[in-house]
């Protein structure tokens, strides 16, 4: 869930907004990287502001209004099994909001710098580059700055419907609209632009500008933030683990949108993964439960039952995450971290009666 908080520049916050950044890289995974010269040529035309132009051209307003309203229609049908969810008048509500925070993004995307990428050695280099300068991307606290308003607009949109467990939705609408999208662009368009989709998908859900702001409370040397910084570029191998093993464990588990190892579910799946540890590391910076227990549940007993996933998979999702977590630090990291890991699996052995956020 987004909530407002600032940045202080402090090396505790600087360290975990390096972090944080990281995220958002670009990936190359999908273009023909044995080509070099090609797609060295392509990125840099790509990411020229001719290039930038030309992508946001393909996403014209017309097209963002239809995608989104789309993608909230989409929503509504995917979870009709809740009563009266998302009518006419709150689709376009919502689509209208979501519209409105596309249409920044891609006035950010269109402002981004080109990349100066000059053969295919310096093309694979960059690929492990952990700035997002090196992209031609504004920082992620800027980013986050230009995009926050909508974001909270649109969160507050679901908030205020007249279901409003719908809030617990609003991420599976931005995928809906994020895959749409893409499939107006070409290939290295969308290696391009995939991080400032992904970026909004996570702002809403992932609190890790609050985890940053959190870290101002420490010192460089404190051992709750020397854990976190250890274990946050584990985030997604620990995910990956963790989805794999509840795939193998749950074979026959068949939800509203397919089976375990269905891309769509697994894309869902990593991304709630990551949310979860998140929610942890924030309590451990925090110093308390509060964020789990008042966000997190109230966010999954929303969504998950209503889309057919029992809540027992969710007790065994949640124990096995910690489970692997706690493998992955040392004897006095343990001790430190299993009063969080405990309180959150007790957390989820509650009454499950949905309650507004």
């Amino acid at each position: 869930m987004l909530i407002s908080s600032s940045l202080v520049e402090v090396p505790t916050v600087n360290c975990l907004v390096e972090l944080w950044s990281s995220r958002y890289l670009p990936s190359l995974s999908t273009l023909p990287l044995g080509q070099g010269t090609t797609v060295n040529h392509d990125l840099r035309s790509a990411s020229s502001a001719q290039g930038r132009a030309q992508t946001v051209n393909k996403l014209h307003k017309n097209l963002i209004n239809k995608t989104c309203r789309l993608a909230a229609i989409r929503v509504k049908d995917l979870f009709t099994s809740l009563p009266n969810v998302l009518d006419l008048d709150e689709v376009k509500q919502l689509s209208d909001a979501s519209t409105n925070i596309y249409i920044k993004l891609l006035e950010v995307y269109q402002e981004s710098l080109p990349i100066h990428i000059t053969s295919p050695e310096q093309l694979r280099a960059t690929y492990g580059e952990s700035a997002l300068s090196a992209w031609g991307m504004p920082k992620i606290e800027k980013l986050a700055a230009e995009l926050e308003p909508l974001l909270l607009e649109f969160q507050e949109k679901h908030r205020i419907s007249k279901d409003w467990r719908t809030l617990g939705f609003i991420t599976t609408q931005l995928n809906f609209s994020n895959a749409l999208f893409l499939e107006q662009l070409t290939p290295v368009e969308q290696v391009l632009i995939t991080p400032y989709f992904k970026f909004i998908e996570e702002q809403v859900a992932l609190p890790l500008q609050r985890l940053c702001s959190a870290a101002a409370n420490y010192e460089l040397n404190s051992p709750e933030f020397i854990l976190v910084k250890q274990m946050l570029p584990m985030m997604r191998d620990i995910s990956a683990t963790v989805n794999g093993a509840l795939i193998k464990g749950f074979p026959n588990y068949y939800g509203r949108r397919g089976k375990l190892d269905n891309v769509a579910v697994q894309h869902s799946c990593l991304r709630d993964l990551d949310m979860f540890q998140v929610y942890l590391w924030l309590c451990v910076l925090e110093g308390r439960l509060t964020a789990v227990e008042h966000e997190l549940v109230a966010l999954c007993i929303m969504v998950l039952e209503s889309v057919g996933i029992a809540w027992p998979l969710v007790l065994r999702w949640n124990e096995m995450l910690m489970d692997e977590i706690l493998w992955r630090v040392d004897a006095r990291q343990r001790q430190l971290l299993e009063p969080y890991t405990t309180g959150m699996v007790k957390a989820f052995e509650c009454d499950r009666t949905p309650v507004r956020l």
